[in-house]
């Protein structure tokens, strides 16, 4: 062998030895929860671990309503009667995945208008019984309408836009409501977040579907030992440098924007009016006065650029704050903030005549 080939081998030999240091330096420190979250971030590998350590010895989606879906990651399980949860609320969903016991045919009866609302868990209605929903509220406020809820809890628009096309064209609705939180944006980045997931990358203007089908739970925990700790903790801190530097949130931004252009484009060409509602939460709800936030700004100028219909709510709690309502600033909505939502919801659709409606 030459001094070459000797040299070589000892570079290899010592690259090898260098990697199965850092990758068992990498997986000691992942093995420890207070280390794990204390650097846990936004990015895939934080999450994917967070699920895994959540899973020892189940092999669920997340929660027990949950089922897991091929193209969107998971779904609210079909058929579900009258289950407990969030302590003592009750859960009902369709033979198609619909919150509630109603069923929906495809097509339309005669002089029915439908109306679609998508959103994450705030539209779902975690923490509130099916009948305490906004999507419920709102229907009982528009006689002779069809309110659909598709709203599942940690859904990111990439999540929301897979489901319009899939299933809620089919319905042949007249209004899509697209349930807007600006903390969802960052779920568009993800390819993990309460589970996998797919995600969309923005090529030279176009949006590319990637992660596609999601692997199901039981293939999910088989392949962790075989997952590179390394790669996780160097995803996880170039995540956080991508978040801190900026990087992250202009991505997210200009991700988000295709996606919504997405949704709007395709309901449109099916004969229907998209129509976007910015849900206030947390602090938005006790703020007293009607000047917009730096993020409804965000929103609604893109509304307004787009020629989309965008609902202000925050009037409506404002209103009623006044009137002597009390709203949780913490958590998720209870049975008055989506009472709320539904009235400002429905005066918007009504008031903008995307709904004719007979008297």
């Amino acid at each position: 062998m030459s001094s070459r080939a000797r040299a070589v081998g000892r570079l290899l030999v010592y690259g090898l030895g260098v990697a199965v240091f850092f990758e068992a330096g990498a997986r000691a420190a992942l093995s420890v929860d207070a280390f794990r979250e204390r650097i846990h971030g936004h990015d895939d590998a934080s999450k994917r671990l967070r699920w895994i350590a959540s899973r020892k010895g189940k092999n669920e989606v997340g929660y027990s309503f949950d089922v897991h879906h091929p193209t969107r990651g998971w779904a609210l399980r079909p058929g579900i009667r009258d289950m407990t949860v969030f302590g003592d609320r009750v859960l009902n969903s369709n033979s198609r995945g619909l919150r509630g016991r109603t069923e929906y045919a495809y097509d339309k009866a005669p002089g029915v208008r439908r109306v679609l609302v998508f959103g994450d868990s705030f539209t779902f209605g975690e923490d509130v019984s099916d009948d305490e929903t906004y999507a419920h509220f709102l229907q009982q406020r528009l006689p002779g309408v069809e309110v659909l809820n598709f709203g599942v809890h940690g859904y990111g628009h990439d999540q929301m836009l897979l489901y319009l096309q899939e299933e809620g064209l089919r319905y042949q609705p007249d209004v899509v409501v697209l349930g807007f939180l600006y903390d969802d944006m960052d779920r568009n980045l993800l390819g993990f977040r309460d589970y996998a997931k797919p995600r969309f990358e923005l090529r030279a203007g176009r949006l590319e579907l990637r992660n596609v089908p999601v692997p199901s739970p039981q293939d999910t925990l088989g392949r962790e030992a075989f997952r590179s700790k390394f790669v996780d903790l160097w995803t996880i801190l170039r995540g956080r440098w991508d978040w801190r530097s900026g990087v992250a949130e202009q991505r997210m931004k200009e991700l988000t924007l295709a996606i919504l252009d997405e949704m709007a484009r395709i309901t449109r060409a099916a004969g229907a009016q998209p129509a976007y509602a910015y849900l206030p939460v947390w602090g938005e709800l006790s703020k007293a006065d009607m000047a917009m936030t730096r993020r409804e700004r965000f929103f609604f100028n893109y509304c307004r650029e787009r020629g989309i219909q965008s609902m202000y709510l925050r009037r409506f709690f404002l209103s009623n704050l006044r009137a002597g309502a009390k709203f949780q600033v913490y958590g998720h909505w209870g049975p008055e903030e989506h009472r709320t939502a539904a009235e400002g919801i429905a005066a918007y659709l009504l008031e903008k005549g995307l709904l004719a409606i007979a008297p």
